[in-house]
């Protein structure tokens, strides 16, 4: 499949142009409808051809909620996602750090506030000297109104991502449904992966909430993540305290994998770097055990856009090298957004013999099988339907021990948000996997 051109999307990860759109794409029916209704489309943000790093301002007003106190402002840095659409992105509304409102003069009072900060400043040491008796008391008056309000915006946004999240309390449920839970959980285990389009800072609160709920509905045991941001990094990591975080860097936009404490338990991490990517990917790798089973969990973002192609050949043929090489009594999981298209896999000539294509196991379900979807999931200004499967799981089972087989695979973040918006340009996977007999054991049977 040969793109002729980049567009601005999920992909995007470093200097070159993201997303690389296939001229024929195969339109299959799928089993998402996509509403009649059209949303009214904003003025759209024109992004750079380079993936420049965003200002992620959104994140940050939200992260900023998060912190008990008022005057704190983080500003996560990262970068743009290309556009090759001639239409722009949404115009994201910037938050500006603090302000200071101006003191009004004597002679023409005023309450609105000068855009200049130096001059701010300036006019209010002039002033303070002249009307300082005055002015004292607004003064006081507008510092604990604005406090006041802040500390309220804060404890409301962190009392609805909590809510979103958390839902109905495990506390709140009877004995007898704690148990129902735990022995069905007890030879299960349940992978999430989602690009989770981090780099869009466009409608980011309604959108990490929507991302909460679901992680929180469907707890499951081990969740991957690409296109994470430090921002998104630190609101996830103040609401899901019953996972363990393990990230692929701490800036920029990365990879990360999410351990559930009560299910999963984790003994070591590893960060393999691409030493040929020219936008900062690299395969995240972490050692657990479930339930008494050794498995090995990878994820990665490999490498974007047409131009990429050659170079994410590279690295799928590195995460292979790295699955066959793990102990013979290790089960491996991977799971990520590959940007493959499906010629390149047959271009390395297929999957390696022991390594395995989740969704090819499940006997290829049509409903599951595209994860970015443009002609039902209008994020980014795409004007021509594009279907792929970008986001796949690979699963390489222990030659010793219990089997690992998976059982179903469903697409999540389906649904439209209040704001108009889906929580991410990709579709999240959601796949239940069951342990089965070992070898060993179905062979004395």
């Amino acid at each position: 499949m040969d793109e002729s051109s980049c567009v601005q999307s999920h992909t995007c990860s470093g200097a070159p142009p993201v997303g690389c759109i296939g001229p024929n794409p195969c339109l299959v029916n799928t089993k998402v409808e996509k509403k009649t209704v059209k949303k009214k489309k904003k003025n759209k943000k024109k992004k750079s051809a380079a993936c420049q790093m965003k200002t992620g301002s959104e994140f940050t007003q939200v992260a900023v909620e998060e912190q008990s106190s008022a005057s704190e402002n983080l500003t996560g840095n990262h970068k743009n996602k290309p556009a090759e659409s001639n239409s722009q992105k949404r115009i994201s509304r910037s938050i500006s750090p603090v302000r200071t409102t101006a003191i009004p003069s004597p002679q023409k009072p005023s309450t609105k506030p000068t855009c200049d900060q130096s001059t701010q400043t300036e006019s209010l040491q002039c002033q303070s000297i002249q009307t300082q008796s005055t002015q004292t008391p607004l003064i006081q008056g507008i510092h604990t109104t604005s406090t006041e309000t802040k500390c309220t915006q804060t404890i409301r946004s962190s009392f609805y991502l909590h809510q979103a999240y958390w839902g109905k309390s495990f506390t709140d449920q009877s004995a007898d449904e704690q148990k129902t839970q735990s022995s069905t959980r007890s030879n299960h285990l349940t992978v999430i992966s989602w690009n989770i389009d981090g780099l869009d800072d466009e409608n980011v609160h309604d959108r990490v909430k929507g991302l909460l709920s679901h992680l929180g509905k469907n707890r499951a045991d081990v969740v991957l993540l690409q296109e994470l941001v430090p921002p998104c990094v630190k609101i996830l990591k103040n609401v899901m305290k019953d996972y363990q975080f393990l990230e692929g860097s701490e800036d920029g936009y990365f990879s990360g994998i999410l351990l559930r404490k009560d299910r999963v338990q984790f003994l070591q991490s590893n960060i393999v770097k691409y030493p040929t990517t020219e936008q900062g990917r690299n395969l995240l790798i972490a050692n657990v055990s479930v339930s008494g089973h050794p498995l090995c969990i990878m994820t990665s973002h490999l490498e974007s856009c047409k131009t990429g192609s050659q170079e994410r050949l590279n690295q799928l043929r590195r995460v292979w090298k790295w699955m066959r090489e793990t102990p013979e009594d290790h089960t491996v999981i991977f799971g990520g957004d590959t940007n493959l298209r499906d010629w390149e896999v047959k271009k390395l000539g297929g999957l390696p013999d022991n390594i395995s294509d989740v969704w090819e196991m499940l006997g290829q379900p049509e409903e599951s099988r595209y994860t970015w979807d443009t002609s039902i999931n209008d994020n980014n200004d795409i004007p021509n339907p594009i279907r792929l499967r970008f986001d796949r799981l690979f699963l390489k089972r222990a030659a010793k021990g219990a089997q690992l087989q998976p059982e179903s695979m469903t697409l999540i973040g389906l649904e439209r948000l209040k704001c108009d918006y889906f929580i991410s340009d990709h579709w999240g996977i959601l796949c239940t996997f069951i342990f089965g007999e070992s070898k060993e054991q179905c062979v004395t049977d």
